[in-house]
């Protein structure tokens, strides 16, 4: 069970702070279910409430400091993801981005980024497609780091395309 104050990373709301938990008394809904609620943090007055037992939803506590600066560093041993089919990408994308894994995620950045790099060596743009989920990862990565490592969240996918560069 998380605790009121924690910040955790919630599905496709990205770092939430918990504000509480409780009963909601909202038509359609179990009256007798406990939900967390939760402010995402970049989603100024939005709140989400999730079930305390879901199974449904990835809900986790955001990474330590130390966990943030061994990510960083474990950047130049990090797989990128094997695209081998290039209508199946997307598909390989989603999953990727489902995993609430941040190690999943840079491996889905460093990946996009890569490809950017050949195609734009080729006079190609990037992909409509990579350019998504380069988005998304980039979205859930940045807020988690920027929280824990206490940066601006620009500041944050600077640092992390400076790490690429030297890796990729």
């Amino acid at each position: 069970m998380f605790e009121i104050g924690e910040y955790v990373v919630c599905g496709n709301n990205g770092v939430c702070r918990v504000e509480g938990t409780g009963n909601l008394n909202i038509s359609g809904v179990d009256k007798h279910r406990e939900y967390y609620i939760l402010k995402p943090v970049y989603g100024a007055g939005s709140t989400v409430y999730v079930p305390v037992d879901s199974d449904k939803i990835s809900i986790r506590r955001v990474m330590s400091r130390e966990e943030a600066n061994r990510l960083m560093e474990s950047l130049d041993r990090m797989e990128m993801i094997e695209v081998e089919d290039e209508k199946a990408i997307e598909r390989e994308y989603r999953a990727t981005i489902q995993t609430n894994d941040c190690q999943e995620w840079v491996r889905l950045l460093k990946t996009i980024h890569y490809r950017k790099k050949k195609r734009n060596a080729k006079g190609s743009k990037i992909t409509a497609t990579d350019s998504k989920y380069y988005k998304l990862a980039g979205d859930k990565l940045y807020g988690e780091l920027a929280l824990v490592l206490g940066m601006e969240r620009e500041d944050v996918e600077k640092y992390v395309m400076k790490h690429m560069e030297v890796t990729v």
